[in-house]
């Protein structure tokens, strides 16, 4: 089973997160961080990952701390699931429309971490919610997780749709590179390794 349990405590936050990649897209989640629940518990709903997290962070202060920190047990559960990376398809991508809006990811699960993010939202907020958060979350669990992530926003007004297709179609994308190629069981790489 493909899968990780993660725990990490700092003076800023504590975060206990379990994966399991070959899952049905069941979540608990609790972040103290009501919309970004909200966001984790679209990616575990559409990339079939069965995602737990809990995590205490000083919220008082701000966000920052616990969705960076987050992203990065995230990048570290998936990178520990995915072991070597052997018969993974590697790749995915994924264009998602949500109302007016319109965002795409491509991903490459071939071991370099890199991250592309590009949104223009007019709104700086969803509720409390600083929608700049939503960069560090990814810088960190690219970063964790050895992942080459490009996320874009092509268009769209309303934050709270931007954000929702930002996660979606990630998770779609990681949908797609994390399944197993029934074609190709070594690692897909030409180089041997990842």
């Amino acid at each position: 089973m493909r899968s990780a349990t993660k725990y990490r405590k700092t003076k800023e936050t504590e975060i206990r997160l379990s994966l399991n990649l070959d899952g049905t897209g069941q979540s608990k989640i609790s972040t103290g961080i009501p919309f970004f629940n909200h966001l984790l518990e679209l990616f575990s709903r559409h990339s079939l990952v069965d995602l737990e997290v809990t995590a205490k962070g000083d919220v008082d202060v701000d966000y920052h701390h616990t969705v960076e920190d987050i992203g990065l047990v995230l990048g570290m559960a998936v990178n520990e699931a995915l072991g070597e990376r052997r018969g993974i398809r590697r790749y995915g991508f994924f264009e998602l429309p949500m109302d007016e809006t319109l965002c795409s990811a491509a991903l490459d699960l071939g071991g370099r971490p890199f991250l592309v993010f590009q949104s223009a939202m007019k709104h700086f907020k969803v509720r409390d919610f600083e929608v700049k958060l939503l960069e560090e979350f990814f810088r960190a669990l690219t970063v964790e997780a050895r992942m080459n992530l490009h996320i874009r926003q092509i268009y769209g007004d309303e934050a709270h749709h931007v954000c929702e297709g930002l996660f979606k179609a990630w998770a779609r994308a990681f949908r797609q590179a994390v399944e197993t190629d029934p074609r190709d069981q070594g690692i897909p790489s030409s180089k041997g390794v990842i």
